[in-house]
């Protein structure tokens, strides 16, 4: 069974902001609302995980959402962060609808558009000695090459644009020997956020686990699915690394069709 829950944070409250500010307090605020996770932990199974993304969609309108494999209880989020004084039993401040009905019906062929976080990253070494290194992907090229690298063994396959709505012939590139497909595909890539924070051991200040950094970027597209089963996987199980702190959530949602050119 899984879960798709959304909930909006008042970015008026000084809790929100504080929630905002720092993805390994949302993290915590994120686990907090499930009775049978630990603190620590970020699972309630092997394969299932909690994923959660905040989209920005304006200064004042920030959506949270979560994919569990149970239902959560977001009160505690509503009374920092949310409109804790309109709540009702019937309203209770967000919305949790069952996820797996949905997933079920994922059929080959179908075709979404879809939105993530995600933190592209790679591994390097400056001599064949040297341990490899993680280290970001900075540049919308590459980041754009990150995820279609990714696309079959997740599942779907991202659209390409059709010769219309490219401003390039064939819609790529050519940089020395390498191709770059920025207009060839369906794809956008954009709010690059750098995160550098302090992943702490407990709830003393005075005990601070390694410095976390992340460079998270927002992909929006078009994919048609290639096989269901991965897609649902991918889905409930996210994509990339660094899903504690609200990246791999893929969400899909209907396409909607261009309008038509007056004649």
């Amino acid at each position: 069974m899984s879960f798709l829950t959304r909930i909006r944070i008042n970015t008026a409250r000084t809790g929100a902001r504080r929630l905002l500010s720092s993805p390994q307090a949302m993290h915590a605020a994120v686990l907090a609302s499930f009775p049978d996770l630990m603190p620590s932990d970020g699972t309630v199974h092997d394969r299932q995980r909690v994923l959660w993304r905040l989209d920005h969609r304006a200064r004042a309108e920030v959506m949270l959402y979560l994919v569990s494999p149970t239902r959560p209880d977001l009160t505690h989020m509503v009374e920092q962060a949310g409109w804790p004084a309109v709540a009702t039993p019937d309203n209770p401040g967000w919305q949790t609808r069952p996820y797996s009905a949905f997933l079920d019906r994922l059929a080959t062929g179908d075709r979404w558009a879809f939105k993530l976080t995600a933190n592209p990253v790679h591994t390097i070494r400056r001599t064949p000695d040297e341990p490899r290194k993680i280290t970001a992907h900075l540049t919308a090229v590459h980041q754009m090459r990150w995820l279609l690298d990714r696309q079959d063994t997740c599942g779907f396959r991202i659209l390409e644009k059709t010769d219309d709505l490219r401003l390039l012939p064939g819609g790529m590139t050519y940089h020395g020997k390498h191709e770059h497909h920025g207009d060839r595909y369906a794809l956008s890539v954009g709010n690059q956020h750098s995160l550098a924070f302090d992943k702490k051991r407990n709830n003393t200040a005075k005990q601070r686990g390694k410095p976390v950094t992340l460079v998270t970027v927002t992909y929006d597209g078009r994919l048609e699915i290639t096989d269901p089963a991965l897609l649902r996987r991918t889905l409930t199980q996210g994509l990339g690394r660094a899903k504690a702190y609200g990246c791999g959530l893929l969400t899909l949602a209907p396409l909607i069709a261009a309008p038509r050119q007056p004649t």
